[in-house]
């Protein structure tokens, strides 16, 4: 990818991030104190078991080296503006949703670069394991990441009226680089994609059924109301295909590594019209 895609990458899940911050409050974060189990168990299903969930697939389905490393960079990418809105569709819990998009949002600073280095280590052969780029990840999501949300946190707080008419637009504005974004790089990967496309698209399929299945069985059991378990499946289920996509292209340098993520982006969303369809159905 030449350096002005790299540049308008770079630039896209910044944006997203802002937009991001727009929505948070402090107020998000000390929900999650005063209400911490259905947070924790949504986070335990993100952080956790959908990594997981995503090496037993990997087991199963042997793909090749490439392919297994995007699964793994894509498990450990969770959430995103994209899951709140789905959230906001099927009308579950929006503000357990936005808990756990603000908590992640931290956590994954310390989980991305972990489950990189794993997946670099495994199935990468030993010279390229040996260059594990964790130092790396971990500036690029400080950047491209923790500022972004930082500022588009102090802009919610500083100007509340500003952030809320500007949601919309960024929020709009996400898709848009999204969609830019997939379409490019299936353009550029096109005979990658087109050989791989049967095998990656059975994984991300297995992957996104599974884990949302998953959420929402598991918050249920443990007494969860309907909204909330629906939410924790959505958040399940969503990742952040941007944020794969831009760690794969321009920390990685390794366009191939995001063609999981531009396929799931697909899948997730045509998956997501179960939930809200189930969403709207138990409000009527």
């Amino acid at each position: 990818m030449d350096s002005s895609a790299s540049i308008f990458l770079a630039v896209a899940i910044m944006i997203i991030m802002m937009g991001m911050g727009l929505s948070l409050t402090l107020a998000d974060f000390r929900r999650v104190v005063q209400n911490p189990k259905p947070v924790l168990l949504g986070l335990t299903n993100q952080i956790i078991l959908l990594p997981l969930v995503s090496l037993g697939l990997i087991y199963l389905f042997q793909p090749p080296p490439f392919i297994a490393v995007g699964v793994i960079l894509l498990a450990a990418c969770p959430g995103g503006t994209s899951s709140n809105l789905v959230t906001l569709l099927a009308k579950g819990d929006l503000a357990l949703s936005v808990s756990m998009t603000a908590v992640n949002s931290v956590i994954t600073i310390v989980t991305i670069p972990f489950w990189v280095g794993y997946a670099y280590s495994t199935h990468l052969d030993e010279s390229a394991a040996m260059g594990s780029p964790t130092v790396d990840i971990l500036k690029t999501l400080f950047v491209v990441l923790a500022i972004p949300l930082a500022i588009g946190m102090l802009v919610k707080n500083r100007s509340p009226r500003f952030a809320e008419k500007m949601e919309r637009p960024v929020r709009i504005a996400s898709s848009l680089f999204l969609t830019i974004v997939i379409l490019g790089l299936v353009a550029r990967e096109f005979d990658l994609l087109r050989l791989y496309l049967p095998q990656t698209l059975g994984i991300v399929l297995a992957l996104n059924a599974i884990t949302m299945g998953m959420g929402y069985v598991l918050s249920k059991s443990f007494g969860l109301s309907f909204k909330q378990a629906m939410t924790i499946a959505i958040e399940s289920g969503i990742q952040n295909g941007t944020l794969t996509i831009s760690l794969a292209v321009i920390t990685l340098n390794q366009p191939d590594f995001a063609i999981v993520a531009a396929i799931y982006s697909l899948v997730m969303y045509a998956m997501s019209s179960i939930p809200i369809y189930f969403g709207i159905k138990h409000q009527s």
